[in-house]
């Protein structure tokens, strides 16, 4: 259950706004989760959660928005929609994290900022090539964590084995995913 260190507080009017924002974005209503747990008991990266999927949905329930965003499951959440597909009430707890890791960097809350960089060097491979570039997005990591040469032995022997290429690989029509990104960038602006 919620840890123990966590206080109940009254909610605000703020935090009830954030809340159906949230949701809104989301596509999805915390209030028709019933605690049931099979979204955390599915989950393949709860063990690394300080919170599993379910107790995000009762923080969430309770108001608590503040709380979820400064977790760190918000961040390990892998996305693989196993506990959306899992709940029996439709909640879609993946959209959901999604959502609050989006307005955790709106709010400047990088979490762990490993994974805020790995996602943004992953962005920005596919925004350039049209697909990831599995070189560019460990460089790009590796610079913004300030570890340059981390993982640097693996780099041949995987280019060797046929793992990694050196170069990108281009897909054709970068220009409608660059129009794809401007326009998610434009209606974030927007909100």
């Amino acid at each position: 259950m919620i840890k123990d260190a966590v206080k109940l507080k009254s909610a605000t009017k703020a935090d009830k706004d954030l809340l159906a924002k949230l949701e809104q974005e989301a596509g999805t209503q915390v209030s028709l989760c019933y605690q049931c747990g099979k979204c955390s008991a599915g989950c393949p990266a709860s063990f690394a959660m300080d919170y599993p999927p379910r107790e995000i949905i009762r923080l969430l329930q309770l108001d608590m928005v503040e709380e979820a965003l400064n977790a760190n499951s918000i961040w390990v959440c892998a996305t693989c929609e196993t506990c959306s597909e899992r709940c029996p009430r439709g909640v879609d707890i993946a959209s959901l994290m999604d959502t609050l890791r989006r307005e955790a960097l709106r709010q400047g809350k990088k979490g762990d900022n490993q994974v805020a960089a790995f996602n943004a060097a992953f962005l920005n491979t596919v925004k350039m090539f049209g697909r990831t570039y599995e070189a560019g997005i460990l460089l790009q990591h590796n610079l913004a964590t300030m570890q340059p040469f981390k993982d640097a032995g693996l780099g041949l022997p995987m280019v060797k084995r046929g793992k990694i290429s050196i170069l990108p690989e281009r897909i054709k029509g970068r220009d409608q995913m660059k129009k794809i990104f401007a326009r998610v960038q434009e209606q974030r602006e927007e909100k």
